[in-house]
């Protein structure tokens, strides 16, 4: 049987007290949310339980499911809305997420991981891995090699529990661009 999934994920710039127009930007992302036609949506930097639980209530009635992955001292920053029942949910939090000693980066603190969602569409399991990389504030990358371990490390995670699911959609905010290692490792991956 042929199904359509539409997709939607996005990094909303959500650290309280720091990311301008916050609250205006998670409440235009609701507004657009409940009109549009997504079936599965993955969220980034929602840094705030406030403005997830506005999210949750908010898309009630479109994308009834949903899940927040707590991890580190702030939370991992993300979570899925789904059209059907989310019905596994894990965590894999990466072993290398910045330096506690840079502070403003707030990476550390957030306990970055991959988080996975298996959610249940009729006869389908469809596995829907959520991850945000570490970001690269400066040309000179002292982070280089933090996401290359978080690229691998999600690599080999998804590779790991994939199966038994029907589909499998890596969604997120990957810090990357095709040319990068870390890219290089999804695509080795996938298409070797």
């Amino acid at each position: 049987m042929d199904f359509t999934l539409n997709i939607f994920t996005l990094n909303c710039w959500g650290i309280p007290g720091v990311s301008k127009n916050r609250k205006e930007r998670i409440e235009a992302i609701a507004k657009y949310l409940m009109q549009s036609s997504h079936n599965i949506v993955c969220l980034q930097e929602i840094w705030s339980e406030k403005d997830y639980l506005f999210l949750k209530d908010s898309l009630k009635e479109v994308l009834p499911y949903s899940h927040y992955f707590y991890s580190g001292v702030l939370g991992s920053g993300l979570c899925v809305f789904s059209k059907w029942l989310i019905q596994d949910v894990f965590f894999h939090q990466w072993p290398l997420n910045g330096y506690i000693h840079k502070i403003h980066h707030g990476d550390w603190f957030g306990g970055k991981g991959v988080g996975l969602c298996r959610i249940r569409y009729e006869d389908k399991l469809i596995n829907v891995y959520c991850t945000h990389l570490h970001a690269e504030y400066h040309e000179d990358d002292m982070y280089l090699a933090h996401r290359v371990l978080q690229a691998y490390s999600t690599a080999e995670f998804v590779n790991l529990t994939t199966s038994p699911a029907d589909v499998s959609i890596l969604a997120g905010d990957l810090n990357t661009a095709p040319g990068d290692l870390s890219f290089r490792y999804y695509i080795q991956l996938y298409f070797n």
